[in-house]
């Protein structure tokens, strides 16, 4: 077979098994339309169904106790924590008491060595009674120039003025007021030996360090032998809680809520060491004074807390729920229905083409109500289901809690469905 006849038989066995270029471009435009029907099944399908209904989902207005509360953290402290410093230096040679140890009263905490604070004592003494000494002598001085005074004086009666001479007595008279002044002085020696005798016997008492109050020991920072220094501050070796059955919480409250708490309001708090109890206790001031942390302003507050079971420790983080306000056997509304509105669907306009038209666009929610601040009444609307759509309430709200509020003014009735959110189907 030649060139030619070979090409001339693949030419026919191709143009009678290959498509050809006609048939090609009519099977393409039939998946093209079936794409166009399908789209357009769909795009009705889900308009069909949006514009059938929509689900509704409702909650009762009820009858019930609000009670609004205040949230704050803070941190358990002793009513009275004591430091036990020493005010004289040395070499601590006995610590008698440790950790959770409780003291009563003028308890012996610990000892310095007094060695040197006796030598002290031992010389101030010998200082006195020196002082003392000069006393007797000075004593003495004052006897004899008032002796010589008066002699001379009397010989010069019994002279006539003729002798001795007007100098030797006014000579003997000034020795007589050196020997006063002498006197006076010597006196004041012996009170100035007597007040350092008295120093010293301070300083050799304070080496025996007492306890100043009835309490538990929280902190010990010192050991047998070592040395303190009480030069320029005095040296903390003990922290004595006084009575840790009485505690404080001290809380920090936020600036936007402190107006409403104020001493003798009631408060629960609980603690990460015992999850699953609650703890009471009762406000007994408020602080004027700001604190500000990160640019958050704060105000503290102090609860006395009882813990008579001594379970709560100090330094323990705490979380209060301060009650500020209550109200009883009032008409609740959920928050949730406050804050719905019915969603407005908006229609696709010719400018949207063929997907605009065909495809839903998502529902647009008109603005939502906005909480009220608790106490504050406000007018409102809730929301009912009438004739098979929602339809607005008005009402005046009062106190929240954060999950339902008080309903002070309205047509409102316990058992009342609210709807508190609505989807489109």
């Amino acid at each position: 077979m030649t060139k030619a006849d070979r090409d001339s038989e693949v030419a026919g066995f191709l143009g009678a098994s290959a498509p050809s270029d006609g048939h090609r471009r009519k099977r393409s435009y039939l998946w093209g339309a079936l794409a166009v029907l399908l789209i357009a099944g769909v795009g009705v399908w889900v308009m069909a169904r949006r514009s059938d209904g929509h689900q509704i989902t409702t909650q009762d207005v009820r009858r019930g106790n609000l009670i609004v509360t205040v949230t704050a953290t803070g941190n358990l402290e002793p009513t009275n924590q004591v430091e036990v410093g020493v005010e004289v230096s040395g070499t601590v040679t006995t610590v008698e008491v440790d950790y959770n140890n409780r003291v009563e009263r003028n308890q012996v905490l610990a000892r310095l060595d007094p060695t040197k604070f006796k030598a002290q004592v031992v010389k101030s003494r010998a200082a006195l009674e020196a002082a003392r000494a000069r006393i007797l002598q000075s004593q003495a001085t004052v006897d004899e120039s008032r002796a010589q005074l008066g002699r001379l004086k009397r010989l010069r009666e019994v002279s006539k003025g003729t002798d001795p001479s007007q100098l030797e007595i006014d000579a003997a008279d000034a020795a007589l007021k050196r020997a006063l002044a002498d006197r006076a002085s010597a006196k004041a020696e012996v009170a100035e030996a007597n007040a350092n005798l008295e120093a010293s016997e301070i300083d050799l008492a304070k080496t025996v360090i007492h306890s100043p109050v009835d309490g538990v020991v929280l902190v010990r920072t010192v050991e047998p032998g070592q040395t303190v220094a009480a030069s320029l501050q005095t040296p903390v070796l003990f922290v004595l809680a006084e009575d840790l059955t009485k505690m404080e919480l001290h809380v920090s409250v936020d600036e936007a809520d402190v107006g409403r708490v104020r001493p003798g309001q009631k408060a629960t708090f609980a603690v990460d060491a015992y999850p699953d109890r609650t703890f009471s206790a009762e406000i007994t001031d408020v602080h004027f004074g700001a604190q500000e942390v990160e640019g958050v302003i704060t105000y503290e507050a102090v609860l006395n807390v009882d813990n008579e079971d001594l379970s709560l420790r100090p330094g323990m983080t705490a979380t209060a729920n301060i009650i500020v306000e209550q109200v009883q056997d009032a008409i609740l509304i959920p928050n949730a229905a406050l804050r719905f509105s019915p969603p407005i669907r908006e229609e696709a306009g010719p400018s949207g083409g063929l997907l605009g038209r065909l495809l839903p666009r998502p529902p647009r929610s008109a603005p939502r109500n906005r909480q009220p601040p608790s106490g504050a009444k406000k007018q409102q609307r809730v929301w009912i289901v009438r004739d098979g759509g929602p339809v607005s309430v008005p009402v005046t709200t009062g106190a929240t809690d954060g999950i339902t509020s008080q309903s002070v003014q309205g047509d409102l009735k316990p058992g009342t469905p609210l709807i508190v959110e609505m989807t489109l189907e």
